[in-house]
């Protein structure tokens, strides 16, 4: 075949560190649209960005040039820079690790929804409960000493 298409779609997870709540309303959505402009950036699409005051989702569309870990290196670090610098909360950090979950174009639109929807997702179940369950879902192995 002489060209390649593609269909690169990840839902990715990461909260704050040790999950502080520090992901004001106020400012919430504008981390919202920084995130997505990293993406950008980066020459990647954000198809839907959302979260609580503990955690975001993010659901990226990707090029086969890509490698997710230096994406998300790079949107981390660049995130909360503007975190430290223009919401001046330099106590601000992100978790190390992350979530990752390839996603069929099929369910793009399911994936979308559900992260549009995650403040009234959380008045029902933690993220610890969320974050298992998409493990779970995805036949993700983990040893739960390691894992918060």
């Amino acid at each position: 075949m002489p060209s390649t298409h593609l269909s690169l779609h990840y839902h990715v997870v990461f909260s704050t560190k040790e999950r502080h709540p520090w992901i004001k309303p106020d400012w919430g959505n504008d981390l919202h649209g920084y995130l997505g402009g990293c993406v950008k950036t980066l020459d990647g699409v954000p198809e839907e960005i959302g979260g609580t005051d503990d955690h975001v989702h993010l659901l990226l569309g990707l090029r086969a040039t890509h490698c997710l870990a230096d994406v998300l290196r790079e949107i981390k670090k660049a995130s909360s820079r503007w975190v430290h610098e223009d919401i001046r909360l330099p106590q601000f950090a992100w978790q190390e690790g992350y979530g990752a979950f390839t996603v069929s174009r099929s369910n793009v639109a399911t994936v979308r929804n559900y992260i549009a929807r995650q403040e009234e997702h959380h008045r029902k179940r933690s993220f610890q409960e969320e974050y298992l369950d998409l493990l779970d879902k995805h036949d993700i192995e983990f040893d739960e000493r390691f894992l918060w």
